[in-house]
């Protein structure tokens, strides 16, 4: 197994690379953030083990490029700090991060996070290569699914209520989930009870995958938006055709790989626009989600615009009200419509 660190610290990197080669492991080192993305892409480690605080390129930047290139992505990453303040330990792990250990740590620390990171990666690896190696073919349309399919042969059914949970985060993943009528909202809270929207999902969508695939506890809570039927697909069904199912796999990837591009966007949108053009772009992204008819209205909370604008619920309102006075839209207490969606994507200001 090969191990790439990234330290600055010369006395740091050494001794962690005499501690993992006493275990076994075949180590590189990078002095800094900006050779550790070179020889991260370069090496295609199956591990990395990076400091935050470097010169250049800190090691959030580093996990950043690395988790937007499909080659490094799904690298399991640890970050070893002296930072211990648990916002920095959130910002890591809401960034992707897989672990996170705090400088002094224990040799067997090191070693048993290593270890338990480098197994979740190999199971994932084995149940995918068995797909490329030998899964039988078929037909798996994600956006025309038939019911039919053997996914869904021991699939249960349950309806949700409005704001009715459906899973928790932090909680040990059982069903993958497919709605069949409604609307799903995804989020992370941090230690203030706020939320930050990981994703929104309608009929047809697949969500509660991403718990599954890393083999680990749910990174995020789901809720109802409104009344929804979902159909809830046992884990083992799932890990079977997975790894039997070439089709069902790749379309699993496909899903995965859209996303990262996705999330990329989201990013440069909150580092380069405006409130005003973030705003505008999370409004077209809610109704591209749950209606494109734009001449209906859609009944949008401020708390989740702001959310996905990234700014404040009162920033949100003098948007929508600049927006109102401009004809982009028009509203009707909760509920928005959209009244010139060219102009509105075209927003720039």
């Amino acid at each position: 197994m090969n191990i790439l660190i990234i330290e600055d610290n010369r006395d740091v990197l050494d001794n962690t690379t005499e501690l993992l080669e006493l275990a076994g492991y075949k180590v590189e080192g990078a002095i800094n953030g900006k050779e550790g993305v070179k020889a991260a892409k370069e090496l295609l480690p199956d591990l990395i083990i990076c400091d935050i605080m470097m010169p250049e390129m800190d090691g959030y930047d580093v996990l950043y490029y690395l988790s937007i290139d499909p080659k490094t992505s799904t690298i399991p990453f640890i970050f070893l700090t002296a930072k211990s303040d648990t916002h920095d330990f959130r910002k890591g792990m809401e960034l992707g991060a897989d672990d996170y250990l705090t400088k002094p740590f224990e040799e067997m620390d090191l070693i048993k996070s290593v270890e338990r990171r480098l197994s979740k990666s190999n199971r994932l690896k084995k149940a995918m290569n068995s797909v490329s190696e030998g899964g039988e073919e078929g037909e798996f349309d994600m956006e025309n699914v038939d019911e039919n399919h053997e996914l869904f042969k021991n699939k249960k059914n349950k309806v949700f209520r409005p704001k009715n949970f459906i899973y928790l985060q932090y909680g040990s993943p059982v069903y993958l989930y497919y709605i069949k009528k409604g609307q799903v909202k995804t989020f992370k809270t941090n230690e203030d009870g706020k939320e930050l929207i990981t994703g929104l999902y309608k009929e047809n969508d697949f969500f509660g995958y991403h718990s599954l695939l890393k083999d680990d506890e749910y990174s995020d809570s789901a809720i109802a938006v409104i009344e929804t039927q979902v159909e809830l697909i046992p884990r083992e069904e799932f890990y079977s055709l997975i790894k039997n199912r070439r089709e069902v796999a790749n379309e699993f990837i496909k899903i995965l790989s859209k996303e990262v591009i996705e999330k990329e966007e989201e990013l440069l949108n909150l580092a380069y626009n405006s409130v005003k053009k973030r705003v505008a772009d999370g409004l077209i992204k809610y109704f591209d989600k749950y209606s494109q008819d734009y001449s209906k209205g859609l009944q949008i909370p401020r708390e989740d615009l702001a959310n996905i604008a990234g700014t404040s619920t009162e920033s949100v309102i003098r948007t929508l009200s600049e927006f109102k006075k401009d004809g982009l839209i028009s509203a009707e207490g909760k509920t928005i419509y959209i009244t010139d969606e060219s102009e509105l994507r075209k927003y720039k200001y």
